[in-house]
């Protein structure tokens, strides 16, 4: 169960990050979708579209792979002392 959660988690922001590639996409094209009244706002808004759906999903990964001890040292999470 907790596989299927984690998949519905990454596939939203990768939905997302589709939506903004498909936006940009149009741009070069110049097909305008309706609620948007510039072709550059689009090519914007397709853009933050696609870092933050990217972002989260390289973050969650990033996260699982240092939790498992997986990275690099450099990367590794510093254990505190009490």
């Amino acid at each position: 169960m907790t596989r299927i959660i984690a998949l519905v988690i990454l596939l939203i922001p990768g939905v997302i990050a589709a939506v903004g590639i498909k936006f940009m996409r149009d741009m070069f094209f110049g097909i305008l979708h309706a609620p948007i009244p510039y072709l550059w706002l689009q090519f914007l808004i397709g853009l933050i579209f696609f870092i933050v759906g990217l972002g989260f999903v390289a973050g969650f990964i990033f996260h699982r792979d240092r939790k498992r001890n997986k990275v690099q040292a450099k990367f590794q999470q510093d254990k505190k002392r009490p």
